[in-house]
């Protein structure tokens, strides 16, 4: 099995409406449709730029504001999706249910269907500023391509939720991403390097880039793309299949074979995932067959 995917170094600039918004989308659509990508993945928060759209007065809009934007959001990206036969990971977007507000990853299949996972881990920024409450819950989502997860960038950081998506059959993890400076954006790189390896799993990682002077928070962006593979002989030498150009405009494509995944997790120089020692720490998969058993 291979599948072909794209992730787009997102431009975020101040804009005036949501069809500035939409025709920014599309265009990354469509320059991956001509590279034949499967699936196509936005960064985290990218939705933020729609908060430089302004209220009547020319102020920005707040991030409570944002979860006005989800029915818009939701059908733009369920119709391109439709429109242009991939998968969409459609970076995060802030979401609002009860009294609460979420930083979610909406996954949009070619058929219209939609899937979504919250950020389950949340920075101080997200809790102190945003007043975010996170995820409660770890999902896998089958496609015709494998099995995939999405975790959303400080999500990456802690190796328990990778192993539980491992566990749980996915091959591939994307990872939206958005980050201000060098020091998170090379927490998440690093970080997604190593679940990679310990796990023996495909990451595919993006981030925001440019700026939107009117957002707090959102002023200054970080960010690179990069298809992150394990670190062994059937792949590249520094486990790097592709990356971007740091804060750079622009779409990495590339290929990921999961054949290469299946044949190095049973012998590969190294067999990590096989090997790990659940006699002397806690697995997951065991505490799920334990609590099966109960």
């Amino acid at each position: 099995m291979q599948l072909r995917v794209s992730a787009v170094q997102y431009d975020l600039h101040t804009i005036h409406s949501f069809e500035d918004f939409a025709k920014q989308v599309e265009h990354y659509i469509k320059t991956a449709q001509e590279y034949d990508a499967e699936f196509v993945l936005f960064p985290e928060f990218f939705t933020t730029q729609l908060m430089s759209i302004g209220d009547p007065h020319g102020e920005a809009l707040l991030i409570s504001d944002l979860p006005d934007f989800t029915d818009q959001y939701r059908s733009l990206f369920m119709s391109l999706a439709i429109q242009f036969n991939m998968h969409i990971i459609g970076g995060t977007h802030v979401v609002r249910k009860g009294d609460k507000l979420y930083n979610v990853a909406h996954l949009f299949y070619p058929d219209g269907r939609i899937a979504e996972q919250a950020k389950l881990h949340m920075t101080p920024t997200e809790v102190n500023e945003w007043n975010m409450a996170p995820g409660d819950g770890l999902e896998v989502f089958e496609t015709d391509k494998g099995t995939i997860a999405m975790l959303t960038c400080y999500d990456i950081e802690f190796p328990e939720i990778v192993r539980m998506a491992k566990a749980k059959g996915a091959d591939v993890i994307f990872c939206p991403s958005c980050t201000d400076e060098r020091h998170g954006f090379h927490r998440v790189r690093y970080t997604a390097h190593a679940r990679a390896i310990e796990n023996q799993v495909y990451v595919v990682t993006t981030g925001t880039v440019g700026a939107l002077p009117t957002v707090d928070f959102m002023r200054a962006n970080f960010g690179q793309a990069a298809v992150i593979t394990p670190n062994d002989i059937p792949f590249p030498p520094r486990g790097i299949q592709v990356e971007g150009e740091l804060n750079q405009d622009m779409i990495v494509t590339a290929d990921l074979n999961l054949e290469l995944l299946y044949k190095v997790r049973e012998s590969g120089s190294v067999t990590t995932w096989r090997d790990r020692r659940t006699d002397l720490y806690t697995d997951w998969e065991k505490q799920e067959d334990l609590a099966i058993k109960i």
